[in-house]
């Protein structure tokens, strides 16, 4: 178990850092989508020509945006869940039922991670429609994205093992991220 700790211990370090790293990124993706947003309705509204990109920059922003927060939203819980059949159980069903489906998370992220590799592959072979760029660079949000939340998944069965056979107190939760400043 000692080992597993250690191993957890840089795992959750890497993925803090990452998270925050996505989350310092995300602030900036936003305000230049919002900007973009805004001028698109300038030129559509005040000077009546709208321009042909504005649209499919923001939603490119905003795919990345999302996929370099969903990790953070992932690791402390952000996602819509449904657990009061969990609440339910005694305290080991609890945790013997959330190890089941973090493995089956584990699965399907595996299986996410590896589609997005073949789509973001396949971007090579189309531009995006409104400015010359592989539709690649706006897909490769969702590697990025399913990958990180693979680490994060890692993580969070490594901790939930080690709460189950070994003691709780060893495994606390990572500190949730500040939100009165971008880490």
């Amino acid at each position: 178990m000692t080992a597993m700790r250690k191993f957890l211990h840089l795992l959750e370090t890497f993925n803090t850092y990452m998270l925050a790293f996505g989350r310092s990124i995300a602030w900036v993706l936003v305000a230049l989508m919002v900007g973009t947003i805004l001028l698109q309705v300038f030129y559509r509204y005040v000077l009546d020509s709208a321009l042909p990109w504005p649209e499919e920059v923001a939603r490119a922003l905003m795919i990345w945006m999302m996929g370099l927060v969903a990790a953070s939203g992932y690791r402390w819980g952000s996602f819509v869940a449904i657990d009061m059949v969990g609440e339910m159980l005694p305290g080991l069903l609890q945790r013997l039922l959330k190890l089941f489906l973090l493995a089956l998370a584990l699965v399907v992220l595996c299986q996410l991670f590896y589609l997005a590799i073949e789509f973001f592959q396949r971007g090579f072979r189309t531009r995006a429609a409104s400015f010359h760029l592989s539709r690649a660079w706006i897909y490769l949000a969702m590697p990025v994205c399913f990958g990180s939340m693979l680490l994060v998944n890692i993580e969070m069965l490594l901790r939930e093992i080690g709460r189950t056979f070994g003691d709780p107190d060893d495994y606390p939760e990572p500190p949730r991220p500040s939100l009165t400043v971008a880490e």
